[in-house]
């Protein structure tokens, strides 16, 4: 690797952790909430405590630990009781919330078992009680409660199966939320009718409150019919659990009762705030990029599509950099956020960022002077440990003196082993937030 393609990794490396460092939970809670006396102070919001009896603390997501510490930290010995689910061993040190480990992306029992005591908790509060609720990316898997005649085995199939076919996580969350008993608002109308406080931390393009960890405690937009359009779209009808396929059918002809919608009473006494986004990340990222010289354009945070297509329009623009100085002249990076998706046609093992970084990888051989980093803020990248993967102009020539074949690896789902062969994976560990990914390409 030549000392440009080095000093570039090494400041896409500081551009994308100065990015996870603006959405770290604890701090992105405490700029946005402060207890003033009596009184919770989020955003523009006021909230009297003293008349509240209890105080429960709820909650699901990767970043459930530092948000629960963070609350803690504010409130003090205010919180009764409280229960968080959070992915295994994305964990820290709390006082009197309760932390659950459980399984992401797939739901396990610890998942259930642990949805089941968030409801229980959420139910039994009184109209004198609070309950605050903590929402991280994550949150829907980590909060598995099947509805009535379904198995949490039929929704890990359903899980699978979703992620599989590469549909996006708002269609992924249109239809958790209709085959579960917290999802979709239905945590709110457990808790009602105490207030309910909610506080995300969103892993969604958009920033769409009713697909955050599936919208536990929001009313819900999506229907019983948009599952059937959904399951079309894909062609996956007959390959679902024939329960769930049973339940869907049901609920689009009128005979179950769809998820609390907007204008239901439920909702009344909810308020919700967003504390950190994908955009609070590129933000932070572009002050650094700038910081280190370079001349900076954010696409958007809100990318999304096949990953090996994204990709490629990446690549395009810092090959037109690299030409005519156009859309900017290097020393130049690029930013984007969203979350792409991956239709697994393969075998091997991988992750939307590590794929994202072998197409670009491709694309690039020939070019010179070009890097991209991709990587996801939670530092994990669908089931591996890495957080994503490098890529730049000379990938091609180390993968070719390895003896490898990228296309084969491309095509069989494999980034992460041929990035493991090239030693270009990005490995950060649980970074404990979550607000998408983050792709950084430069070009000098």
């Amino acid at each position: 690797m030549t000392d440009h393609l080095m000093k570039m990794r090494q400041d896409a490396e500081t551009i994308f952790r100065s990015g996870i460092s603006a959405v770290q939970p604890e701090a992105a809670i405490k700029r946005h909430c402060r207890l003033d006396d009596a009184r919770l102070i989020i955003g523009e919001n006021g909230f009297d405590l003293s008349g509240f009896q209890n105080i429960f603390a709820v909650g699901a997501g990767k970043a459930g630990a530092p948000m629960a510490k963070a609350v803690e930290d504010i409130l003090g010995d205010r919180i009764t009781d409280g229960i968080v689910v959070v992915k295994y061993d994305h964990v820290c040190k709390t006082g009197k919330v309760r932390l659950m480990e459980a399984g992401h992306p797939i739901p396990d029992e610890n998942g259930q078992t642990g949805a089941n005591a968030v409801m229980e908790m959420a139910g039994q509060a009184s109209s004198s009680d609070l309950v605050i609720c903590l929402i991280s990316g994550g949150g829907s898997a980590l909060l598995p409660l099947p509805a009535i005649g379904l198995t949490l085995k039929d929704k890990q199939d359903t899980a699978q199966l979703l992620l599989d076919c590469g549909a996006t996580i708002h269609e992924v969350n249109t239809i958790r939320k209709h085959i579960s008993m917290i999802k979709g608002g239905r945590l709110a109308e457990a808790a009602f009718p105490a207030p309910v406080i909610t506080l995300i931390l969103s892993d969604v393009v958009g920033d769409n409150l009713d697909v955050i960890a599936s919208g536990p405690t929001v009313p819900d937009s999506g229907t019983f019919r948009d599952c059937l359009t959904i399951l079309n779209k894909y062609d996956i009808s007959d390959k679902l659990p024939r329960a769930v396929k049973e339940f869907i059918h049901s609920g689009a002809q009128g005979k179950i009762t769809d998820t609390p919608k907007k204008g239901n009473p439920v909702f009344e006494k909810t308020t919700t705030s967003i504390v950190g986004s994908n955009m609070d990340a590129i933000r932070e990222a572009e002050k650094k990029a700038k910081e280190l010289g370079y001349n900076v354009l954010v696409l958007s945070s809100m990318i999304q599509g096949e990953t090996k297509t994204v990709a490629c329009v990446h690549t395009a623009i810092a090959k037109e950099i690299r030409k005519t100085g156009r859309p900017l002249p290097p020393p130049a990076c690029i930013l984007s956020g969203g979350e792409t998706t991956v239709t697994i046609r393969g075998g091997g093992k991988g992750g939307r960022n590590q794929e994202f970084a072998l197409a670009a990888a491709m694309d690039l051989a020939g070019e010179e002077n070009i890097l991209v980093m991709s990587g996801g803020t939670d530092g994990t990248d669908g089931p591996t440990d890495a957080a994503g993967a490098f890529a730049d102009t000379d990938t091609m020539k180390r993968a070719s003196a390895l003896e490898m074949n990228p296309a084969s690896f491309l095509n069989n789902n494999d980034s992460y082993h041929f990035f493991e062969k090239t030693n270009d994976l990005v490995i950060t560990g649980p970074t404990n937030t979550n607000v998408m990914d983050l792709r950084i390409v430069l070009v000098v």
